[in-house]
């Protein structure tokens, strides 16, 4: 793929207004929270809990675009806004997107 994980404007521009190592913790907070929420997306769709299942989307949504990941962003909103229970294979879709942003995010805070 010739575009990037993460929207690079969308990171310097973070890393300018908050600096750099704040974001570093940022995405370090973002790595110990992104996959409690994947858990919980798992859980309230087998619970059908879609309050739930809704606001864990959410929150991964926000969190992902506050560094860029759109794609992932994108993915969170869809499911956000859907309905229960999520289409085939989004769930998996959306884990594979976050290990793409983390990889991404990860080879950028350490540049």
């Amino acid at each position: 793929m010739s575009r990037s994980i993460i929207d690079l404007n969308t990171f310097e521009e973070l890393q300018a207004a908050a600096g750099a190592e704040f974001v570093d913790e940022l995405v370090g907070t973002f790595f110990e929270e992104a996959p409690t929420l994947l858990a919980e997306l798992r859980d309230a769709q087998a619970g059908g809990d879609a309050q739930r299942f809704r606001r864990a989307a959410h929150s991964l949504k926000t969190n992902a675009q506050t560094f860029g990941a759109l794609a992932l962003g994108e993915q969170a909103r869809a499911l956000e806004l859907g309905a229960l229970p999520a289409p085939a294979g989004a769930l998996e879709a959306l884990e594979a997107a976050y290990a793409q942003a983390a990889a991404e995010l990860e080879r950028l805070r350490h540049g």
